[in-house]
């Protein structure tokens, strides 16, 4: 969704799961005026249209089939789970910023919890990247192929200097 708040869109998650009977929730909070939501097919159609009709610029329904970051992803976040269980954690020796927080967690059990989190909580980006820049972050780089983060960043707060991996290993 482009052009409306989180505030407006929870409440009309609300209205959907009200009129369609099935969930619809939140599930990125991307950027300032761009965020995603997520449910079952009837609600998810029943809260597109009400955020039209709430003066969305822009209600784009993703190229995904699952219900990503809502609890629909019960089952696959109680696997998920269980693979974090087998792994090793250990406490960060920088700030480690969870999605699903948006605050800083030095306690491996706590970053093991908020990672099988993941699956089933909204990503709350907006918060996450301002609290790094809250407590002094002032370059973002972005790792992996793309600018997409990059791009959000720099709708959240232009100040800071965002960067991309293949920027920066070219020199």
């Amino acid at each position: 969704m482009i052009g409306l708040d989180t505030e407006q869109l929870d409440s009309i998650c609300a209205d959907a799961r009200e009129s369609a009977g099935g969930y619809l929730g939140i599930a990125n909070d991307n950027c300032p005026g761009q965020v995603v939501i997520s449910g079952d097919e009837s609600a998810l159609a029943v809260g597109m249209e009400m955020a039209k009709e709430a003066g969305a610029k822009r209600a784009i329904r993703l190229e995904i089939s699952i219900a990503a970051h809502s609890p629909l992803m019960g089952d696959a976040a109680v696997s998920f789970r269980r693979a974090l269980e087998a792994c090793t954690i250990n406490a960060p020796q920088v700030a480690f910023v969870a999605n699903a927080t948006a605050g800083p967690l030095a306690d491996p059990d706590q970053i093991r919890e908020a990672l099988g989190r993941q699956l089933t909580s909204p990503v709350r980006w907006t918060e996450s990247v301002q609290w790094m820049i809250k407590q002094g972050a002032n370059r973002f780089i972005e790792v992996g192929p793309g600018e997409v983060l990059t791009g959000l960043v720099r709708r959240i707060d232009r100040s800071v200097e965002r960067l991309t991996a293949d920027a920066v290993l070219s020199g």
